[in-house]
């Protein structure tokens, strides 16, 4: 069952970086909800409004971590723009029924980090 649900987080994300609506839209319930740092329990509708379109500047995903825990799936991956930004977050996700019900986004750093090796960067 946790290599359904982690199948399920690899489509999320092949669909996102392929800009394929149809194959996002077949996975997300319409239950669904989006957090992050600067989205508060986003609904689906809101979503496919606020952050859908941010897929066209996306070329692809690694995954770090994929862990599937009960319903959840702990995701690390480290994704690059195609302007060359790269960075790396960690969300997690909530599939239910072979459904995506809630994202929450933690983000993380740019990829180089911005500290030097034992650094900091001073804010």
């Amino acid at each position: 069952m946790d290599e359904d649900r982690i199948a399920v987080a690899r489509r999320c994300y092949q669909a996102y970086a392929d800009g394929d609506r149809a194959a996002i839209e077949a996975v997300i319930g319409d239950d669904f909800s989006f957090t992050s740092p600067v989205d508060n329990a986003l609904d689906r509708k809101t979503y496919f409004e606020r952050c859908w379109p941010n897929h066209t500047h996306f070329a692809g995903f690694r995954f770090v971590h994929l862990v599937a825990d009960g319903e959840r799936v702990f995701v690390t991956y480290e994704a690059w723009t195609h302007t060359g930004k790269a960075f790396r977050n960690t969300e997690i996700l909530t599939i239910c029924s072979g459904r995506l019900v809630a994202v929450e986004v933690y983000f993380g750093w740019s990829l180089p980090h911005e500290a030097t090796p034992s650094g900091f960067v001073e804010r």
